[in-house]
This record gives structure tokens, C-alpha cells and sequence, in this order.
């Protein structure tokens, strides 16, 4: 796999070396081509193997073959890439006069370069060849070594590669469960009786069976939500360490209850025991619910009860577990223990369907059933191998095909497997099911630690940046890596964490097991090699280093080891975690990834301006103030990244980077309801020269920034600040030009300040999310072709007049938040809305009604009223949204939350459904909310 992967990557750049000057080419050229026919051989030998009865593992013969290939692909990845450095060099001076002057004085130094190019791959060559006639002369037949996959699966265990279980539950629909509503409805009776002593309730059951996913669809019921003043979730695993799991619950606390942490806390700062008594001080006085996932050892209840106060208010305390020990421990007054089970054949089979023909809305074709029927028997009523195996049949129509698919089950599992050994094969199977472009994405997924939620948009940036997307005619590669991201979330490969209002996924991350499938393919095909900073790494060759850094120093890899690694990731585990960076091993200059999020880092080590083959530059939530000036020598570089950094200006020298397709750098404050809850930085005034650049955000307009807009027309998402009434003109020119863009903020210079955009003929055809921020005399003419739009936020608008007969006709407008956008008294949804699923009305101070018509914004799901002191009854006709899941109201007036907390006629289900904040004076169990997270 890691040899297709090679050769694609050398492919690519030998056509581009092939398309440029023939100068060049003299000496390295023939060699190329060769080199490409004799791994373009052994890419056919290896797909086959690959793909042959599914799963085939070689003998000792054939690994080693295969990896004296894999090594000499990633030796003709190095010598290519460094044959495009220089060539690289030489078109940087391209057109300047200077140009016959430099290549004069580096002529000597080019030819040099050059033939020591040549050289290497003569000698690659030669191995080449070398390697294919050993094969000749011993050959030994894949299909006479196949080893059956149950052993395999017993090697895994005997390994210990399955460690964990975290199931990414927490956001699946109801419709995606099956199965669940006995075992919910006793854990809902044991969760919310009038019992008041604390509880502890243990579910137990093997890993995949669905435990988690059962606890994550009752922790998000609103019964419970109003059932307990506080909740908190939080995995543990068999490694953990006491302070962090208390720092991550006084985190996850303050969350769900929607409070801020005083900012003058600390909490990398503060030692054990403060964080026992913030937590019990936290605690003591309310009803709680911690969730406890995946614990292992009844060590781990001697090290988090003392911090959960045994109080008299019904307060709950929920683990799963795969140990029946822990499910059975003595725990405290009052235990209860739910035992989860396999599913029934039918409840196995349904869930089989609604994976395997999603686009069928679940119902299997009559001349499918028997085969359907046969697989799912294979599964025994394990969820997690029924939606693997479901995702794998979802992409196969042919009867013969899903007769290869039993057959290849039936061969390999007998009545005596475990639960584990077909969960694993399932899962072998489904890998290998995948085009190799996809094996990598998926792999590349465990590079991230346990647990670890995935921005999509980060994702995609990094597979582009490795190589790992094929270009495509008319399509930008993001959108086919999108698609890469959407086939392995169909095939239960990555479960989806949260979706954007487009509905896309907009976090992931992998299932536990699955996970630990992927770390040990990666180890072995030197893919990913994963360290906690605390040791050397030794392994030559590898490509991928990740580093999860528990010390306060990361101990450097070898340099045998770094010689050709392409990527490194750090995970500072938290404040202590002080990574050290002041230079890089020279190692390191072939690297395409740098993703140091999180890092504690102060400054960038002087090398990095070397990494000529660098691609994606990760410094979101470091302190780096400053980027290097000579940041334009990144000549290869995709995507910056620096949100949430002290950098306020960029170097001239960014202009440089002629591949830069993601420009991301703001700074959002914690107070999203004041106008300046963001801040942007400063570019260079010919940031225009960028024409590859898709991405531009947090930008603020200063000096001539609006007029090289008008040069920008290839961007797809903007968010620029700092705007001000003069460039209205100039700002809607370039806006009109842009006929990709699918995001766009515009954020005036002062509150005061209106944000004119009436010049503006017609907005860009696509866009989908508008935020403006900033006064409006009224809603822009053009509003009306916003076809595409799908959220829309207003914020500081002011408006005086009723605005939203001028948005009701949009046809796809799903998410409507307003801050500070109206000053009336009077809100009235008369008509359309017709897709409105959240609305958000915030800051305004003197709306006192909402009236809704029958009929209109129906499909409601989220209604969010903050800081409106005048807002005096529910909104009239909110009775008949049926969708309707949550009313959230926080700072409205105290009238208002008297009369819902007496009743006064209102039924009890009326008042369960609605999520007040405190007020002064008012007792009773209410819950507090900010307008936007």
C-alpha cells in the first residue's frame, strides 16, 4: 500500500520535472523514466496482492521484498523531491534581470546538484532490478502463504493492539440507533427517580456492543439536561493521569453549565489538591452527573471518588466498562449495574440495512435479503461490526459480489471465534476494501491521540499536503478530499462528532478499536511512529512522527531515525508540556507537515525557513508573536495556520508563496456578544500576488488591502475587519468578482460604523455563510439572490425596522443568529422560512413580543432568546412548531420567568422544554446559557 502511495507522489513530480525546461533534464531524465516503469510493475503486483481473497498476509519471503520496495520508493520520493528544490530555485529568479547573473555564479553548484541527482538514481535503479531478479530467483506465491485471519486476529490479541473504547456517540441521531430503548428506559429510571442518595451505575458489556453510544444518546436527552444542575463527560483510559482528568471535568462542568472559569484560575497551575477542592466546592451543593467512559481498573474509583461528594441532592455518577469486575465493584449506598447485550437477529439486521442502503432509506432489495440476511448472522449481534460490515456492502449492487464477501467471512471465522476475532476480521476486510488513497487517509487518522475530535477543514488541509489527493480536472482538491472524508464516514471508518449547518461533517474522530487497527498497520508499514516525548526514537526511515508530550521536555529522535520524516505532529498534553524547539535536526528538510496546535512554544527555531518542502504550517493557539521574515522561502507551502496566536502583522516576504491556497490567522475573545469579539492581522499590501489562494481570514483592511481584493477573484472564503462606509464601492467590486466564495465576513472598523454594501449588484452565486458585523440602515437589495445561503448572521446591525419579510423567501437559510441586530419591539415571522432549524435573537433591548404564524418556521429545532430585559411572553404561535427540542431564554424579564416558574395554566411538558437562566430572587432549578459558543 505504502509503495502505491510512493509511486503516485514520484509520478506526479516526474511529470511536472518532464513539462519544464529540458535544460534541466539532461542528466536525470532517462533514469526517471526508467525508474517509473519498474515501479509502476511492482504497483501491479503489490495491488494484487492487495486486493487477493481480500486479506492476504505474506510469508518472511515476501514481507521482506515488499519493504526493500516500499524503502526504495521513499528513497526515489527524497532524491525527486530534492531535484525539485533546486529546480525550484532556479524559477524563483525566473524574469528578473538579475536572473543570467545567478545563474552564472550557481551554474557550478547546479551542475554539481545535478549529477549527484543522476547518481542516486542510477544506483536506485540498479537496486530496482536487483531486487526484482532476487524475486525471480526465490519466488515464492503469495496465495501459498496465506495465513487464515482468525490467526491473525489471535496475534493481535496476543499483542494487545485493542486497548481502548471510546465510542464517538455523542451526536448520533435516534434514527441511526437500534435496539437501545429497553436498556435506555431503565437506565433513564435509575438516572432520574426520586432516589436521593448518590448512585453509581455501572454499563457493562465487550467492546463495540454500544455502550457508549447507549450512555451518549441518554447524557443528550433534555430530561436530563433538566434533571441535573451540572453534567459532565469524560473518557478515561488504562494510562491516565489524576490532575488532568480533574482539570478536564472542571472544564467539561463549567461547559455544560454554560459558566466561564474565573479567569484569574489558572488550571495548569494548580496542584492536586486545589483541583480536589475547586471540584468538591463545585459540586457539594448541586445535583450532578458525571459520566465515567471506559474504565478499566477499580484503581481508577479509588482516584476520582474523593472528589465527587457523596451529597443528599439525587446526584448520579455513570461509567461503562468492558471489565465485569469494575461493573461489580462496591461503589457506595447505591449501585445498579445494566448489562448490555448483543442485538436480536432482527434488530442486527435492520441496523445492517440502514448502513447498507442509505440511499434505499434503509429497505433491502428482495434479490439481496437471503445474502443480507447470511452476513448479518456472521456478526452475532455486535453493532460495531454490523456498521463496518455495512458500509463495506453499501458501495456493492452485484449478487456475486456479496457471495464473495460471505464467502471470504464463512472461510475464515468458525462457530468458536470471539466477539473480537470477527470484529477484527470485519475490519480487516473493510480496510481492505478501500482504494488505496483511502487506505492512507484512514490510516492517517491515528497520527491524531485517543479520543482526539478532528476538525474536517484541518484534515483536509493535511491530506492535501501529504500527497494523498488525487488531482483532478475541474475540481479543486478539496472538494475530492471531502469526498475522501464523506466515503470513509459512510463506511464506518470515522464516526461524525458534530455537522456544520450546511449539514456537512464538521468534526470526526475514530472509534477506539478501529484506531488501534489503524496504529498497528501504520507501525508496521513505518507509516506513523508515535512517542509521549519521554524516549528516543530509534526506528530509521520513519515518515510520520507524532509525539504526545507528558514532560516538560521533548526528547529528540535520533538523526538516523529523522532522516526522512515527512510529518511531525506535537500534542502538548497540557501546560508543563514545554515543548522544546529551538532548533531542528537537520533531518527534518524534507518535511511537508509541521502541525504544533496546542504547543506552548515562544518562538520559531531559525531552520524552518529551509524546509523548502514544507506544505502545511500548523501554529493555531502557540505564543509565537512574530513568523520568520524570510517565511517566502517556504516556496511549497499549502496552508498557514495561526488562529488564536499574538501575531498582529505578516512579513513582506509572504507574497513569496506562490502554493499558498489557506491564509488563516484571527483571534476570537471569550465574549462573542461585544462587538469586538475578534481580531484580525496585517498583510502586505501586494497580497494579491497570492492568486492560488482559496482561504483569507481574519484579515484587517488597512492601507490599500481593499483595492487587491479586486485581483483576488479566485477566493472561496473571506473574513476580513477593519472595513469602513468609504470602501463600500471597492469592497462590493471585488465582492461581485468572486463568483466561488462560499463564506464571507465583513466586520466594520468601529460599532458606529455602518457596513455599506448597497453597491453590490448580486451576491457570488454560492455563498452559504454571511456574517456582517456592523450598523445597517437596512437590509441590502441584493439579499433576495442568496439562494445558496444556509446561515446568516447579523451582528451590531441595529436595524429599526422589521427586516425579516426581506429574508423570509430565502430558500435554504437553515441557522439565523442575530446580536445586537434589531432595536424594535415587534418581531413578526409571518411567512416562508421554510428550512429554519436554529434561531438565536440576542442584545435586544427592547423587544418585548414575537408573534409566528402557523405554518411558518415549522421545522424549528433551536430557539435562543438572550438578553432581551423587555421580552415579556413566549413567542405567540410557538405551541404549534412541532420540531421544536429546546427554548433556551437568559436574561429576559423577571416577569416572564415568574409566570413560566408558577405555571400559571401552563402545562408541566410546556415548562420541562424550556432552559431558563438565574435571576435574582427567583428560586428555583434554572439553567444558564450564552448566546453563542
Amino acid at each position: 500500500m505504502e509503495l502505491l502511495s510512493a509511486v503516485d507522489l514520484i509520478t506526479g513530480k516526474v511529470v511536472s520535472i518532464l513539462d519544464n525546461e529540458a535544460s534541466l533534464l539532461t542528466e536525470v531524465g532517462a533514469e526517471i523514466d526508467e525508474i517509473k516503469l519498474e515501479l509502476n510493475a511492482m504497483k501491479a503486483f503489490l495491488d494484487v496482492s492487495d486486493r487477493r481473497s481480500g486479506l492476504v498476509t505474506s510469508n518472511d519471503m515476501d514481507d521482506q521484498w515488499i519493504a526493500s520496495v516500499r524503502d526504495i520508493a521513499y528513497e526515489v520520493e527524497d532524491v525527486v523531491d530534492e531535484f525539485m528544490y533546486h529546480f525550484n530555485k532556479q524559477q524563483q529568479w525566473k524574469g528578473k534581470p538579475s536572473r543570467l547573473f545567478f545563474k552564472l555564479i550557481h551554474f557550478p553548484k547546479n551542475m554539481v546538484a545535478s549529477h549527484r541527482v543522476a547518481v542516486k538514481l542510477q544506483d536506485i535503479n540498479k537496486r530496482i532490478k536487483s531486487i526484482a531478479e532476487r524475486r525471480q530467483r526465490y519466488p515464492v506465491s503469495c496465495s501459498e502463504s496465506v495465513k487464515s485471519n482468525k490467526q491473525i486476529g489471535r496475534e493481535y490479541h496476543r499483542n494487545n493492539w485493542v486497548k481502548n473504547l471510546s465510542e464517538s456517540a455523542l451526536f448520533l441521531k435516534d434514527d441511526d440507533l437500534v435496539g437501545i430503548d429497553k436498556p435506555q428506559h431503565d437506565l433513564l429510571g435509575w438516572l432520574i427517580n426520586k432516589e436521593l442518595q448518590r448512585t453509581v451505575i455501572s454499563v457493562v458489556g465487550m467492546g463495540g456492543l454500544g455502550k457508549t453510544t447507549l450512555v451518549a444518546n441518554t447524557f443528550n436527552k433534555q430530561v436530563i439536561k433538566q434533571h441535573f444542575d451540572c453534567c459532565a463527560w469524560i473518557t478515561v483510559s488504562q494510562q491516565y493521569v489524576v490532575t488532568e482528568l480533574f482539570k478536564s471535568m472542571i472544564k467539561e462542568l463549567h461547559k455544560k453549565a454554560k459558566e466561564k472559569i474565573d479567569p484569574a484560575i489558572n488550571l495548569d497551575s494548580m496542584s492536586y489538591r486545589e483541583l480536589l477542592e475547586a471540584l468538591v466546592n463545585f459540586l457539594q451543593p448541586r445535583r450532578y452527573l458525571i459520566v465515567i467512559d471506559d474504565v478499566w481498573s477499580t484503581n481508577f474509583w479509588h482516584d476520582i471518588n474523593i472528589a465527587l461528594p457523596p451529597n443528599i441532592n439525587g446526584s448520579r455518577i455513570l461509567l461503562t466498562t468492558r471489565k465485569e469486575d469494575v461493573a461489580s465493584f462496591e461503589f457506595g449506598a447505591v449501585n445498579h449495574i445494566l448489562r448490555l447485550k448483543p442485538l436480536s437477529f432482527d434488530g442486527s439486521l435492520t441496523l445492517f440495512c440502514k448502513k447498507a442502503f442509505v440511499g434505499k432509506s434503509g429497505q433491502c432489495p428482495p434479490y439481496l435479503e437471503s445474502s443480507a440476511s447470511k452476513l448479518v448472522a456472521k456478526c452475532e449481534g455486535l453493532p460495531l461490526a454490523i456498521v463496518a460490515l455495512g458500509g463495506l456492502m453499501a458501495s456493492k449492487n452485484l449478487i456475486a459480489e456479496w457471495n464473495e464477501v460471505y464467502n471470504n467471512l464463512n472461510r475464515e471465522l468458525s462457530e468458536n471465534d470471539t466477539y473480537f476475532e470477527r470484529l477484527k476480521y470485519i475490519s480487516l476486510l473493510s480496510y481492505h476494501d478501500l482504494s488505496y488513497r483511502l487506505k492512507q487517509c484512514f490510516l492517517y487518522c491515528c497520527i491524531f491521540p485517543e479520543d482526539y475530535v478532528i476538525k474536517r477543514k484541518r484534515l483536509i488541509r493535511l491530506w492535501m499536503a501529504e500527497g494523498f489527493v488525487q488531482p483532478q480536472k475541474e475540481t479543486i482538491p478539496e472538494l475530492v478530499a471531502e469526498r475522501y472524508l464523506t466515503e470513509l464516514i459512510c463506511r464506518g471508518l470515522l464516526q461524525v462528532i458534530s455537522r456544520n449547518g450546511s449539514g456537512r461533517p464538521d468534526e470526526c474522530k475514530m472509534h477506539d478499536i478501529l484506531r488501534e487497527f489503524a496504529v498497528s498497520i501504520s507501525k508496521s508499514l513505518k507509516f506513523v511512529a508515535k512517542s509521549d516525548g519521554t524516549q528516543e526514537v530509534e526506528d530509521s526511515g520513519i515518515r510520520r512522527w507524532s509525539v504526545e508530550a507528558k514532560e516538560k521536555e521533548m526528547k529528540a529522535a535520533s538523526k538516523a531515525a529523522l532522516s526522512r520524516l515527512r510529518s511531525l505532529f506535537v500534542f502538548a498534553v497540557d501546560e508543563t508540556s514545554k515543548t522544546s524547539f529551538n532548533r531542528l535536526p537537520s533531518g527534518f528538510k524534507l518535511m511537508r507537515v509541521l502541525d504544533l496546535e496546542d504547543t506552548p512554544i515562544n518562538e520559531l527555531p531559525d531552520e524552518l525557513v529551509n524546509l523548502f518542502n514544507l506544505r502545511y504550517l500548523n501554529l493555531s493557539r502557540t505564543r509565537v508573536k512574530e513568523l520568520p521574515k524570510s517565511i517566502g522561502k517556504l516556496y511549497n507551502l499549502q496552508s498557514l495556520v495561526m488562529k488564536q496566536t499574538p501575531i498582529k502583522e505578516l512579513p513582506a516576504g509572504i507574497v513569496k508563496l506562490k502554493n499558498l491556497r489557506h491564509l488563516i490567522a484571527y483571534s476570537l475573545d471569550e465574549n462573542f456578544g461585544a462587538f469586538h469579539f475578534g481580531f484580525g492581522i496585517v498583510v502586505p499590501s501586494d497580497i494579491c500576488l497570492l492568486n492560488n489562494l482559496q482561504v483569507l481570514t481574519g484579515v484587517e483592511a488597512r492601507g490599500d488591502f481593499i483595492k487587491q481584493l479586486n485581483k483576488m477573484t479566485q477566493l472561496r472564503r473571506l473574513n476580513i475587519a477593519n472595513v469602513k462606509e468609504t470602501d463600500e464601492k471597492i469592497l462590493c467590486s471585488a465582492i461581485a468578482k468572486m463568483v466561488y466564495l462560499r463564506y464571507l465576513l465583513v466586520k466594520s472598523c468601529n460599532e458606529d460604523e455602518q457596513v455599506k454594501m448597497d453597491a453590490l449588484e448580486s451576491a457570488p452565486p454560492n455563498l452559504e455563510k454571511l456574517m456582517l458585523v456592523g450598523k445597517l440602515e437596512k437590509i441590502p437589495h441584493w439579499f433576495n439572490s442568496l439562494d445558496s445561503l444556509t446561515r446568516l448572521y447579523l451582528h451590531w446591525s441595529r436595524l429599526r425596522d422589521d427586516f425579516l419579510p426581506h429574508i423570509q423567501a430565502l430558500p435554504n437559510l437553515g441557522h439565523l443568529i442575530m446580536v445586537n441586530a434589531y432595536e424594535g419591539e415587534q418581531l413578526f415571522f409571518l411567512e416562508g422560512f421554510e428550512k429554519l432549524k436554529v434561531l438565536t435573537i440576542a442584545g435586544c433591548p427592547r423587544l418585548k413580543e414575537i408573534t409566528i404564524n402557523k405554518g411558518v418556521i415549522s421545522g424549528l429545532q433551536e430557539l435562543e432568546i438572550v438578553q432581551c430585559r423587555e421580552f415579556m411572553t413566549l413567542p405567540h404561535g410557538w405551541e404549534s412548531i412541532s420540531d421544536l427540542k429546546e427554548v433556551r431564554l437568559f436574561d429576559v424579564s423577571p416577569g416572564l420567568i415568574e409566570k413560566i416558574c408558577r405555571s400559571n395554566g401552563m402545562d408541566q411538558q410546556t415548562i420541562k422544554s424550556i432552559m431558563l437562566s438565574r435571576q435574582e430572587g427567583i428560586e428555583a432549578e434554572l439553567k444558564v446559557t450564552r448566546w453563542f459558543e
